[in-house]
Parts: structure tokens; sequence; C-alpha cells
């Protein structure tokens, strides 16, 4: 066999026809690295323009371990080897399909086909949480892989081990027209240059959409009939490889050439480098000089423009929701790899553009289209929308594209709407979905793992695998006329050993056991790991069904079916109200609240359980006891930046009691306060407990107190802000009203919870 032969062949066709190929080298791992070296020998591409992604750097072109490939995002590549015969990681494989540039080849160096799927790597290592071991890891993904390999075109299999050429890969595809001459649009406001530098005219017209957000004239005169215009935003969406980066960075160029500040975001600041560097060269080429750019953030930095006001600067996401007001116009790239509420909090600009993959490695785009794209339209900026649809790194209609789109369901989506419009409670069938049933109905697969793309804010490759051969995970569905419409990841947890537990309490982490680590290594149980539960790791609700009772239905059945076989169920997720109440609604209760931020979310975490056991429930009222008794210290310390309406989600979430243990002295402070001339301000501790019991007391709905009391109980009480940022914070006219308000607020607590004590202080000053 002439593996150079069958490698120049596939390269000369790529190159011929601008789009990329696959090249599988399977068999004895020396074998496969003297093929590689011979090819690379061979073939007419710089060394500068190859890269290995390996354990080992054997060749004198660029080396990248797996772990690091998501810094080739963002780049490009003519030639690219993963070397997959010691292991193999899906993040690392979707990754680099995106780097390879049109006319160019990605080399798969591969175990012997036949057997890989039975192989056990150190990917596979992660798979195997404790109690698990390897032995219990399947091979479904690489299984499936594989069939994907053999059956797409574009696609070459040089057996080494064989000594044949299983599938040469070639196409010979049609002739392709000539792309037409780029034209900008008539009376465009941005430099000719921005659209001299755009590289199909799909970016033309996108980097026209951006030119809404040139700052028009807020404030029309005095004698006009005009009124002002509304704030905008632009959503630009996209494939990969269609350079909507590249368009958002000439637009970036273009504002900072204006005299504008530009602030731009990303889930990271290697993300947005494409941004910078096509910003820099724009503002290069119209003759303006730039400051020495600011590259203290890795890889992305400020570029100051010299002689105006003008610069784009980077800022992470929490950074960005931050100062969104401080900035004329935000950029966000790769806008769906970051969560709802982040986005949300991003629109207090005025001026916003969101980037975004709809599909690939980046991030979930369903999620954006559907989940947040609602929340844009109802909202109070006019939206602009652009999508680009030609490729720009190589062809439209690319082999290697559409088989990653399949290998690794980049695009996989759940049903479509008139499919399950008429789905209820009532009409869905509960299924269990084994990673067997999965890779045997490829339909099935691609609807649950549609559904759970929409669940989380980044879905990635390596969930796939972890869906088809992880032990530990269950996945449960909902299926209605056999279309997905509820689906619930499921991850078994706890049942460990003494030493895995006493591993953990002495700072040490075990994998796949999120809740059990956070309770022994934050919260200094030791015994929380002993006993098994099943944490829901992801539930999603088809969009068009939400609100009729699917994801409560599917949570009744999830329970009915492991409630007799662990000992808790459980859940840990960014904490909002409405999620809150809607775990609250379906039997789970609070035990834990993060003291920190997650980075890319900026919220806060909150951990429930529902017992389903006698050693579950003292598992559960432990910590929830714990949790009621630290919730007041921690709330003016960590969470003192807590939403109000979280902390209230937070504490009605919580099925334990909260022991009020005041002195007398303590209670006639708290009456006085309520009902006399006593001061709050004077002794505020006996008063977070008082507040701390009404939030958790089921019988509370009994006292009348509205919302704006409630928040007044967390931001004053719980939370310890200054009065003047309170009454101003709930619209209250003066901090004396405010103060009042409080007082008010508390009779009811005091007559419901008080002591005689307490009653007898309250009817002196009633009488």
């Amino acid at each position: 066999m002439d593996v150079v032969g069958a490698a120049t062949a596939l390269f000369e066709e790529a190159s011929a026809a601008d789009e990329r190929r696959l090249l599988v080298i399977a068999g004895d791992r020396e074998r496969t690295y003297d093929g590689l070296e011979s090819i690379l020998d061979s073939l007419p591409v710089p060394i500068t323009e190859t890269t290995l992604v390996g354990p080992t750097d054997r060749l004198r072109c660029e080396h990248v371990p797996q772990s690091n490939a998501d810094r080739l995002l963002g780049t490009t590549r003519t030639a690219v080897a993963l070397d997959a015969t010691r292991e193999l990681r899906p993040n690392a494989l979707g990754s680099l399909v995106g780097t390879v540039d049109g006319g160019g080849l990605l080399i798969l160096l591969a175990p012997p086909l036949e057997t890989w799927a039975e192989r056990r790597d150190e990917f596979d290592e992660t798979l195997a949480v404790p109690p698990y071991s390897i032995d219990d890891v399947t091979g479904h993904f690489r299984a499936r892989l594989v069939e994907t390999i053999r059956a797409h075109r574009g696609v070459a299999i040089a057996d080494l081990d064989r000594d044949r050429l299983e599938s040469d890969g070639l196409t010979d595809p049609a002739p392709r027209l000539a792309a037409g001459p780029i034209t900008p649009p008539a009376n465009h406001g941005f430099p000719d240059a921005a659209y001299d530098a755009c590289y199909t005219q799909d970016q033309a017209d996108a980097l026209s959409a951006f030119e809404s957000l040139v700052d028009p004239d807020p404030y029309p005169g005095p004698d006009s009939d005009s009124e002002p215009d509304r704030d905008r935003a632009v959503v630009l969406e996209a494939d990969r490889g269609r350079g909507k980066s590249s368009a958002a960075g000439l637009a970036a160029g273009c504002f900072a050439a204006a005299g504008e500040d530009v602030l731009v975001t990303a889930p990271a600041a290697r993300n947005a480098a494409e941004v910078f560097a096509r910003a820099e060269e724009l503002l290069e080429s119209l003759g303006v000089a730039t400051a020495e750019i600011d590259r203290s953030r890795s890889n992305a930095g400020t570029i100051d423009v010299t002689g105006c006001d003008g610069r784009v600067r980077f800022a992470t996401p929490a950074e960005a929701a931050a100062n969104a007001t401080t900035a004329d116009v935000v950029l966000v790239d790769e806008a769906a790899a970051l969560p709802v509420s982040r986005l949300e909090s991003l629109l207090a600009a005025d001026r916003i553009a969101f980037a975004t993959t709809i599909h690939g490695y980046e991030g979930a785009g369903r999620g954006f289209s559907v989940r947040f794209r609602d929340r844009l339209a109802e909202g109070r900026h006019e939206v602009i929308d652009a999508t680009l649809s030609e490729p720009i790194r190589y062809a439209a209609g690319d082999p290697v594209e559409v088989w990653a789109f399949r290998a690794l369901l980049l695009d996989a989506r759940p049903p479509v709407e008139p499919l399950v419009a008429d789905a209820s409670p009532e009409t869905a069938t509960y299924r269990r979905l084994s990673s067997a049933a999965l890779l045997a109905d490829e339909h099935l697969l691609r609807e649950a793992f549609g559904l759970l793309v929409l669940a989380h804010y980044r879905t990635e490759p390596s969930d796939l695998a972890r869906v088809l051969d992880a032990p530990n995970l269950e996945a449960r569905a909902l299926v209605h006329d056999g279309h997905v419409v509820s689906v619930a990841l499921l991850a078994r947890e706890g049942n460990l050993s003494a030493d895995h537990r006493a591993d953990m309490y002495e700072g040490g982490r075990i994998r796949g056991n999120m809740i059990p680590d956070i309770l022994t290594s934050q919260l200094r149980d030791e015994d929380a790991g002993r006993h098994e539960g099943l944490r829901v790791m992801r539930i999603a609700t088809h969009h068009a069904v939400r609100s009729r009772g699917l994801g409560s239905k599917l949570l009744e059945c999830v329970h009915e079916e492991f409630a007799d076989r662990v000992d808790w169920l459980g859940t840990g997720f960014g904490a909002t109200p409405d999620l809150l109440a809607f775990w609250r609604t379906n039997g789970y209760s609070a035990i834990h609240c993060s003291t920190t931020r997650n980075d890319a979310s900026g919220e806060y975490s909150a951990i429930m359980l529902a017992p389903t056991s006698a050693a579950g429930t003292t598992l559960h009222d432990r910590h929830a006891g714990w949790f009621t008794r630290r919730f007041p210290a921690v709330c003016s310390d960590a969470l003192v930046d807590l939403e109000p309406d979280v902390a209230r989600g937070v504490l009605r979430s919580v099925d334990a009691r909260s022991e009020l243990e005041l002195s007398d002295h303590e209670w006639r402070v708290v009456a006085s306060a309520a009902y006399g001339p006593g001061l709050f301000d004077v002794d505020p501790g006996p008063f977070r407990p008082l507040v701390v019991r009404y939030f958790c007391d089921d019988d509370s709905s009994d006292i009348d107190l509205s919302t704006r009391e409630e928040r007044l109980f967390v931001l004053r009480v719980l939370q310890g802000r200054e009065w003047s940022t309170v009454a101003d914070r709930l619209g209250y006219h003066s901090t004396s009203q405010c103060m009042r308000a409080l007082g008010d607020a508390l009779c009811p607590l005091v007559d419901e919870y008080g002591s005689d004590v307490a009653l007898e202080t309250r009817d002196r000053f009633v009488e």
C-alpha cells in the first residue's frame, strides 16, 4: 500500500476543491507515526502550517497536548495530526476539526479500527468515577465514531497493520463557480477599507448590520416631532468557519476608529483572539496608529487608538456585565456558550451585538436561539438579525464538516414543533435511554442529545461520550408519538469507601461526585459520601411544550423508579427564583448555597435534596439544619450581593425548622423595634434568626407581608446593607421611611413567633 500516494491524492483533491479531507491512519502506534512522517515529508505543506496534537513531541512541527487543543480555536492550519492511539478526547477532536483550513488535511492516528471500541484509554479513566472502575466503561462512543468514519465521504482509511487502503476518500467534486465581487451596501457608514477586508458577500452584509449600532442622536431637537431612537442589538448567527468573529472584529475596529469605547467579551479571552486580530489589522490599514497593545489578559488585551478616545478592550463576562453601561458598544463573541442569565445581564448596554455559533464546539446555539432570543424580543432593544452561511475557511458542502456534525452531534436538535405540539403528561410515555438503545437508534440519540444541549449553556463533544459510555450516568425521557419531549441526565453519586471519603475530607477531589464532594470538603461532613444518591445533572423539556407539567412528570417517574434503590435524589444548579420554585414544587429542598459565583453564569449555585430513605433523611436533616444556622452569617459576608429574590427563594426551599433561641433581653430588643422606640441598629443579631425562621416556616403564608417587605428583610436584616442603599433600591422616599417600614414588617413576626416576654413588651406599647 502506498500511503504517501494516497495522502498526496487526497491533499491535491482537497486543494483543488478548497475543501478539507480526513485521513485515518490505523494500526500499531509506531507504524502510524512512520506513515505520518513520510506523508508530512512529501506534502507541500510548510512546517509552520502543521500541528501535531498528542502526548509526545515526535515531529519537527508545532506540538500541542490534547488537553490544550482548545488553544487552537480561532486559528487555522493546513495539516493537523491528532494522535489518538493511546487516548482520544472528544473535545480535542471537536476543536481541531475547525482549525483545518480549506485545502488541508485532518490526519487521525488510531488503533486498529476493528478493536478500537474495545480498548480503554486515559479519557475512559475520567469516566470511571468512584466507586466504578475502568472495566465498567463502555466503548459505544468510539464504536459510533468508527461507524461514521467508514460511512462518510471525504474520509480515507489506511490500515497499516493489514497494509491496505480501506478507502481512498476521493469524492471527484464538480467544478465550482467563481465567487462574484464583494459589494458594500449603498450609503454605507463604515470605511471602504472595512468592506474591502471582508472575505465573502455574506460577511459584508453582516458588517452592514453592525452599522445599525452607530450612535444615533438620541435627543431630537425641540422642534422635532420624531421620537428618540430605541436601543439596538445585533444578533449574528453562523456555523463554524463562516467568519462571524472576523466580522465582529472589523466592526469593532470601525467603532474604535470613530472614537468609541468597544467592550468585547467572550467565555474566555482566547475566544476573542480573532476579534482583536481583525480590529488591529483594520486600524492599521486605515492608517490609524495604535498605541502598544496591552496583552495582560492572555491572548486578548486592549487596543488604544492614538489621537482619539477609541479603543477595543476585553472583559470577562462577569466584568462586562458589571461595566456594560460604561462602554459605547458591547460585542459578545461566542454568545451561545454563555448562560441566559449572563446574557440578560449584558442587556444593560444600550448598543450591543451578539455573535454566536449555531452548531459547534464553542457552545449550544439552540439554547441561545430558543431561550435567550425570546427574552431579547420582549426587551427594550430593537433587534437586527444577520446570518452567515457561506464558509470562508473552506468551500460549502465540505465533507469533513458534514462528518464532524454527525460524529460529534454538533447539530443535534430536538424534534420539530409540529411533531410534539400535542404532548402532555397524559400522552407521554416514560422511557429508559440506555447507551445501547441510543447507539442503536440515531434518531432517538439526536433528539435526546438535542434536548440536553438546551438544558445547559455549554454542551461539549465529551458530553456525548459520557452519555454513551460513563457507568455512573443514566438517561430517562418522556416520549410522545415516538419523539423525545423531555429528558433527564442522572448521575449516581456516593456509595464511597471510607478511604475515598477520608481523601475528600482531607482535600482530595473525587470525580463525578459533586454533592458528596461539596458536603464533605466544604461543609466538613466526612459521612456525606457513605450512602448512594442520584443527582439530576440536567433536565430539559421541549420549548414548544413547556409549562405543561412534563418536567415535573419526568421527575415523578424518576422518583418512582429509583426511590427504593438510592438514599437520596439531588440536584445542583445556578440559583434563580423560578428554578428554586420548580425544584421545591417537585419535593426537593435546599441544603446549601455556594459562596462564590460561577465565573460564566454569574450565579450562586444551590444544592437541593429529596431524601428517599432513613439514611437520606438523616443526611438531609443534618445539612438543612446547619444551613439555616449558618445562612445569616454567610448572607452578611460572602453572600452580601446575593439577589434578594434568590435569597428568599433559597430559604423558602429549606425543609427545616429554624430554631429561635433568643434570650429575654433579645426578644425585648426585637419587640421594641417592632412596636416601640427600639432600634434595629443597636443589636441586629437577634433579628436575623427571626427572619430566617419566617422564610423557612411552611406556615408563614399566614403572615401577610409584601414582596417589598421581604426584600427589605434580606437587604437590611440579613445582608446588612446601608439604610440609604436599601431605601434607594426599594423605592422608599427616605431612610426614615425605610426604617419605619422595617419596624412595621417585624410586627407580625413578633406576633407569630414571639415568646411571652416579647408579647408582654408588645402589649406594653400597643396599650
